[in-house]
C-alpha cells in the first residue's frame, strides 16, 4: 500500500510528521487530494497546547490533524450519488450520523450520536496529501473560488456566516466585532459584503489591527480599555450598534459587546471557551436585547455561503497571511499560536 506523510498534534505545543497508508475509499466515500488546509484557533486551544478537549472536541491521539480541508476528488468509492472524480470540494468538518434530527437539519456539528466523528479530531483530517471523506460531508467548490478560499469556508467563514444570518445583518446596521483574529476578520469581511453601514473593531494585537485596516475592513478600531465603550458610543451617536459579535472568548470582550449593543439590538457569541459575567437587567433585559450562541453552521448554509461569496466577489483567501508546506507544519502551528498573523495555511501541490 502506498504511503503518505501526515501531521499529528501530540500536545505540549508540538507537531509530529508521521507516515500513514493512503486510504482506499469505500462505499459512499471519496479520496480527496488535499490542496489546502488552514489552522483553526480551536486546534491551538484544544489540541496543540495540550489534549484538553472533551466530547466533540476530544482529539484521538495519532489522528491526522486539520479540520479545515479543501481539495479535489482523486478516487471514487462505489455508490456515489452526486460527486465524482475531478470535482473540487470543501469538506464539512464534522461527519454526523446522518439520521438524527440535527443531522437531518444539516447541523452535523450538533450530532450527538456515537457515530459522530470530526475530521482532524476523531478521524483523519487535512494535514496530509490525501483525505478520506464521506460523500455526504462535501460541499462543491465553484471554479471562481480558490482552494484556500474553500479551506476558510470549511470552518471559520461558515461559523461567522451562521452567526450573521441569525442576527440578520443588513445595510441598516452598525456592526461591532470584538476580537480581530481570523474569525473576527471574517466577520468584518462578510458584514461589509452584506452592506453593513458602519464597521467597528476592538482588538489588542497591533498586527491584526493593521491587517484589518490594510484590508479596509473597519471604519473604526479601538484597543480594549476602560473607555472603549465610550468610544463606541461616540462614533454611533450615543446609541451603540445594531449588531455585535464576540470572537474574543474573553469575559470583558463579551461584556463590551453586550453593552455596546443598542436597545432592541442583537449580538452573537462566536469565540469558544472563557466566561461571561454581566448584569441581566441593565445589560440586556431593560434594553430588550437578544444574545445568540452560534456554533459552526449547517451543510445547506455552507453551500449558500459558497454561492454568495461568488456573487459578492470576495475571497476569504485574503485573510491568509502565511502559507507553509506540510514539512514546515510545526512552524505554521507555532506562528498561529503566537498570534502575529492572520490566517495560516498549509498547502499541497500547485495551489
Amino acid at each position: 500500500m502506498k504511503k503518505m506523510k501526515g501531521a499529528i498534534l501530540p500536545g505540549n505545543s508540538s507537531v509530529e510528521i508521521r507516515e500513514f497508508d493512503i486510504p482506499e475509499p469505500g462505499y459512499g466515500q471519496v479520496l480527496i487530494r488535499t490542496k489546502a488546509t488552514t489552522i483553526c484557533g480551536s486546534d491551538i486551544r484544544c489540541i496543540y497546547r495540550e489534549h484538553l478537549g472533551k466530547g466533540p472536541e476530544g482529539y484521538i491521539p495519532g489522528t491526522i490533524a486539520g479540520h479545515e480541508p479543501c481539495g479535489i476528488i482523486e478516487r471514487e468509492g462505489e455508490g456515489l450519488k452526486r460527486f465524482k472524480k475531478g470535482d473540487r470540494v470543501i469538506v464539512y468538518h464534522i461527519s454526523g450520523c446522518g439520521v438524527c434530527n440535527d443531522c437531518r437539519r444539516g447541523y452535523y456539528i450538533s450530532c450527538k450520536s456515537k457515530f459522530r466523528a470530526a475530521y482532524g479530531w476523531q478521524r483523519d483530517g487535512g494535514m496530509a496529501p490525501y483525505i478520506l471523506a464521506e460523500e455526504k460531508d462535501l460541499v462543491l467548490l465553484p471554479d471562481e473560488l480558490t482552494y484556500m478560499d474553500g479551506a476558510q469556508v470549511a470552518c471559520g467563514f461558515g461559523t461567522v456566516y451562521e452567526a450573521i444570518e441569525k442576527t440578520g445583518v443588513s445595510g441598516n446596521d452598525a456592526v461591532l466585532v470584538v476580537g480581530l483574529g481570523p474569525v473576527g476578520l471574517a466577520a468584518l469581511m462578510l458584514c461589509k459584503a452584506m452592506g453593513a453601514s458602519q464597521l467597528i473593531g476592538v482588538e489588542l494585537n497591533d498586527y491584526r489591527i493593521d491587517l484589518a485596516k490594510e484590508l479596509n475592513l473597519v471604519d473604526h478600531v479601538f484597543k480594549p480599555g476602560d473607555d472603549t465603550l465610550d468610544k463606541i458610543l461616540e462614533v454611533t451617536a450615543g446609541n451603540g450598534v445594531e449588531r455585535a459579535f464576540d470572537a474574543s472568548a474573553n469575559d470583558a470582550g463579551r461584556v463590551l459587546a453586550i453593552r455596546a449593543t443598542r436597545e432592541w439590538g442583537k449580538m452573537a457569541m462566536i469565540g469558544e471557551g472563557g466566561s461571561c459575567t454581566f448584569n441581566p437587567s441593565p445589560d440586556i433585559i431593560h434594553g430588550q436585547k437578544t444574545i445568540y450562541g452560534s456554533w459552526v453552521t449547517s451543510l445547506w448554509r455552507m453551500e449558500e455561503l459558497v454561492e454568495r461569496l461568488v456573487r459578492w466577489g470576495i475571497h476569504p483567501e485574503e485573510l491568509i497571511t502565511h502559507v507553509f508546506p506540510l514539512e514546515k507544519a510545526a512552524e505554521a502551528y507555532a506562528l498561529m499560536e503566537g498570534g502575529q498573523c492572520g490566517k495560516v495555511a498549509v498547502v499541497f501541490d500547485d495551489v
